[in-house]
């Protein structure tokens, strides 16, 4: 199952962007994180690399 962002706690410095190897994470408009399902692997280094916690599974 693909992560699930938290956009409450998402502070848009975009920490998981970087460290996802499949570039399935991305901000958004308003400068939130947001994962594309049909490309996410998986591998959860995104929610290592969020410093609030946003990213969860």
């Amino acid at each position: 199952m693909p992560v699930q962002i938290d956009k409450e706690l998402c502070i848009g410095c975009g920490a998981c962007v970087g460290t996802c190897p499949v570039e399935a994470l991305s901000l958004d408009d308003e400068g939130k994180s947001v994962c594309d399902e049909s490309v996410c692997i998986d591998c959860h280094s995104c929610m290592g690399a969020c410093p609030v916690g946003a990213i969860s599974e």
